[in-house]
């Protein structure tokens, strides 16, 4: 056949094409028009092979609905081709043109030409809601919503999220994404987030005067009374109220207030389960003459580099009597004095309501009109909620540091994390912003019980909590999308090739298809209808808005705020324990663990040259196992020996200390990070420079021990050497964020 012929023939194939690509979207509108978007109970979309017992029992739990089981997908037209060419295999759900599985992380080439918005359509995202527990209901709604895929009971193959209920380990997962982080639940408790707030007070305490003064029981019960009655012989009309929360209750569990250390609950208290004692809030901001705090939720999009988001809306939890300050007669008023919901719901002045400006649960952003309509500034209320958040998040990044890289090791396979916390914080009567707690795993539900009669309780939808809720679980998963990110990535547009794959169209293709190519597409411009955007020209490439309809039209604005790194310049010099994790994990020497033995904290030492002739490798030696036995004593872990994070923390804090005297804490330690950085880049050009003799035929030297040998990798990403030596200046950070 004729050159000129088939490329005749390629052309008209293409024009035919490119008429049914124009008339798809609209048929497509009228179907979707007629038939409701459904989640299917077994697979929400597209259908697996199943076992026959497994079908059997997906038949026993429901009836099969076969108009939405395929719903989602549409057979492609096959491609045109020359009259030689060899025929296209049909097309098999789940594999590529090439009968090969779809890989997760490329692409196969698609030998059809279709665009970015064709395949994305073919391909939707897919969640394993198996193990969502309470939240299964808002989840379900944002899906439905997203129009993904849902595995409401697993799936064989791997999904690109994974929605867990309670912890990291809910699944063993190598792939995709999961919305826990391995430690968060652990980090969050209220024992080791009060140790991890109270190493950032140490340095910086007024940057961290959001948290009341909390002490330990039973390691500081001492401490808590020699404290006490200095303060009282200081000040006689110092009448403080505590309150005791056990570290592993929730749901306002086992929480009372005591006026004075000796009484006799502390004392039961001690014998039974660790708790934190902390100074009570005596003067909350009132409304209604009520007790509130403030449910907000957060983001952790990720750990390195650091994403932080802030919903625009939560919710405000009410007491259900109103508050008196505390007196030796209200003390044991739970309802005047705790916000928990779950306790207040078992009041009798709880009201539920369908507004979010009344009733005992309303939204934060209800609260916030009703102050500003009294002249309060708004803005600067969410300046402070802002910043504690932020303070927060990095007083808990360093150990959640270690824990991820403890589970997902470097260079072994797994997920990617996120997850969503819930921040509890109380406004003082002066509006400044104190955090109660944060919670790993704040509740989703979307409903709550009434009582219909004594003893038997309803669900009944909570209007309140859906608004809320589900906007903030649909926008996160709009922000994790995985297609989202490869559509940025590798599909720009329809007339531009994947970026750093393939050379442009131009290059593979000879002049005369070339010119066809550019007949067609200005003949499809005629084909399409008015309202329909023109496409750019060859020299201008077309953007993502015209190639590719918005996924997204249909959806409201993200209701999750980006606060950090876009601030990150207002509080990167708080990062000083992120970068000694940093160090610390540089020396961990194995693999998967999460303590620092011996030998690897005395290659810290030698790497970074902090002996001298007052600090021997023998003191050394008595600094380790003097921090590493106290600590060891007080965590509950004993699944590893060796020194922990918070001790290595201590032991950097004495020998910064001792190195620079005449300088701030925060001073002395910002030093000898830069100084530890300095002598462990020197290390890393030094070994860079052997290795290569080395390869070139000399001999390397040798690395001596597995921690020397683990040290010399360079630093962590996101902490480059620095050879400054120089004191950080601490900025307020307290002025208003825009």
């Amino acid at each position: 056949m004729q050159r000129g012929s088939s490329e005749r023939e390629l052309a008209a194939g293409w024009e035919a094409e490119a008429v049914a690509v124009a008339e798809a979207p609209a048929a497509a509108a009228v179907a979707a028009a007629a038939e409701p978007v459904g989640v299917d109970s077994g697979a929400a979309g597209e259908p697996e092979r199943k076992a026959p017992e497994e079908q059997s029992k997906e038949r026993a739990r429901a009836q099969p609905r076969a108009a939405e089981e395929g719903d989602a997908l549409v057979t492609p037209r096959p491609p045109p081709t020359l009259p030689l060419a060899k025929p296209q295999p049909a097309r098999v759900r789940g594999l590529c043109p090439h009968r090969k599985p779809r890989s997760k992380g490329r692409g196969c080439r698609r030998s059809s030409g279709r665009s970015a918005d064709e395949y994305c359509s073919q391909r939707r995202v897919t969640v394993d809601s198996s193990k969502a527990r309470t939240s299964l209901d808002a989840l379900k709604i944002s899906i439905r919503q997203l129009k993904w895929k849902e595995f409401p009971f697993g799936r064989r193959l791997p999904c690109d999220i994974y929605w867990h209920g309670v912890s990291f380990h809910d699944n063993d997962i190598f792939s995709g994404q999961v919305n826990k982080f391995p430690g968060m639940t652990e980090m969050v408790r209220k024992i080791t987030l009060s140790r991890a707030v109270r190493i950032m007070q140490n340095l910086f305490p007024e940057e961290y005067n959001f948290y009341p003064r909390s002490w330990i029981l039973p390691d500081e019960f001492q401490l808590f009374v020699a404290q006490v009655r200095m303060v009282k012989d200081g000040d006689p009309s110092w009448k403080p109220t505590f309150i005791v929360k056990p570290d592993s209750g929730c749901q306002g569990d086992g929480i009372y207030l005591i006026k004075d250390p000796s009484d006799i609950r502390l004392a039961g208290t001690l014998q039974s389960r660790p708790a934190v004692v902390q100074e009570y809030i005596c003067k909350p901001l009132l409304i209604d003459k009520l007790k509130f705090d403030i449910r907000l939720y957060v983001l952790l999009k990720s750990l390195d580099p650091l994403e932080i988001y802030i919903a625009k809306d939560g919710l405000s939890r009410f007491c259900t009597e109103p508050y008196q300050e505390p007196s030796p007669k209200n003390l044991h008023h739970t309802f005047m004095h705790l916000t928990n919901y779950s306790l207040n719901i078992h009041s009798g002045n709880f009201v539920h309501s369908d507004s979010t400006s009344t009733g005992s649960k309303r939204t934060f952003s209800s609260i916030l009109c009703r102050l500003s309509s009294k002249g309060v500034d708004i803005k600067k209320v969410w300046s402070d909620i802002i910043s504690l958040v932020i303070k927060t998040v990095i007083a808990l990044t360093p150990e959640l540091k270690v824990f991820y890289q403890s589970d997902i090791p470097a260079g072994r396979p797994g997920p990617t994390c996120f997850q969503i916390l819930g921040f509890d914080i109380l406004l003082m009567k002066n509006l400044k912003p104190i955090l109660l707690e944060v919670n790993a795993n704040p509740s989703m539900r979307i409903e709550h019980e009434q009582e219909l009669s004594p003893g038997v309780f309803e669900n009944v939808p909570s209007l309140v909590d859906e608004e809320v809720k589900v906007a903030v679980i649909r926008d996160t998963l709009r922000l994790m999308d995985p297609l989202k990110n490869k559509r940025e990535n590798h599909f720009p547009d329809i007339y531009v090739d994947r970026k750093h794959r393939f050379p442009p169209v131009s290059d593979r293709m000879s002049s005369s298809v070339l010119q066809l190519s550019k007949l067609f597409v200005a003949r499809s411009q005629k084909l399409k209808q008015p309202a329909v955007k023109e496409e750019p020209s060859d020299s201008e490439p077309a953007s993502a808005s015209d190639a590719n309809p918005n996924p997204e039209a249909h959806l409201p604005s993200i209701c999750l705020k980006q606060v950090f790194p876009k601030y990150a310049k207002q509080f990167n010099y708080l990062r000083l324990v992120d970068r000694m994790a940093n160090l610390f994990i540089r020396f961990l020497g194995i693999k998967g663990t999460m303590k620092l033995g011996p030998t690897g904290f005395r290659t810290f030492i030698r790497n970074c040259k902090l002996s001298s002739s007052s600090l021997s490798m023998a003191a050394v030696d008595i600094l380790y196992i003097d921090i590493t036995r106290r600590w060891n004593s007080m965590t509950l872990d004993q699944r590893d020996s060796g020194m922990c994070l918070q001790g290595f923390v201590e032991a950097f804090f004495y020998l910064a200390q001792r190195k620079f005297k005449m300088l701030p804490l925060h001073e002395q330690v910002a030093s000898l990070v830069d100084l530890c950085e300095y002598h462990l880049s020197l290390l890393d050009e030094k070994r860079l420079v052997c290795g290569r003799s080395g390869t070139s035929g000399g001999r390397a030297p040798d690395s001596g021990t597995p921690q020397e040998a683990a040290a010399s990798a360079p630093l962590a990403q996101g902490t480059p050497p620095a050879c400054t030596n120089s004191a950080h200046k601490v900025s307020n950070s307290r002025h208003a964020l825009s």
